[in-house]
């Protein structure tokens, strides 16, 4: 899997996927090997689905490990200490407010790799994030979404 991707995320970003990898390494590959040792002491590997399903934990452990070993070696720190700060970068959070009459929202835009809508974290690939990039307090943007366009108003960056 060689992928040239960056992967655009903030130090504490790269502070977690690194304990995942962490983890992942020392703990979870560890309890699998333990499962498929044990599932092999069942008997016939061809119709031992406790087998079956170490080894697809296995596969998926060991994809992700990779796919995390990826994202660390072509992780790109974001820097938002540059720049005009009146405008929506990436690293930045963002108060918008739905036109004419909505709550106002906030978001941190970040890396896809981060992105977490739950905890306020939108991926820079976004559509919201998209349209709100390069954008400055008090303009009004139209942002294409999949359930249709809708009209919001920047209120603040930090």
């Amino acid at each position: 899997m060689a992928e040239d991707k960056s992967y655009y995320m903030t130090q504490e970003g790269k502070e977690k996927l690194e304990e995942e990898l962490h983890y992942l390494k020392t703990e979870k590959r560890q309890e699998v090997v333990e499962r498929i040792k044990i599932a092999r002491g069942f008997g016939d590997l061809s119709e031992n689905s406790e087998y079956d399903a170490a080894k697809d934990e296995q596969a998926f452990v060991e994809s992700r490990i990779s796919h995390v070993e990826n994202m660390i070696r072509n992780a790109v720190i974001i820097e938002n200490d540059t720049g005009n700060k009146n405008e929506v970068q990436l690293g930045k959070s963002v108060t918008f407010q739905e036109i004419p009459d909505g709550d106002e929202e906030t978001y941190t835009i970040v890396g896809s790799a981060e992105a977490d809508p739950f905890e306020g974290k939108i991926s820079n690939e976004s559509p919201m994030a998209k349209s709100l990039i390069g954008r400055e307090i008090g303009e009004e943007v139209t942002v294409a979404t999949p359930g249709g366009d809708i009209d919001v108003k920047i209120m603040k960056v930090e």
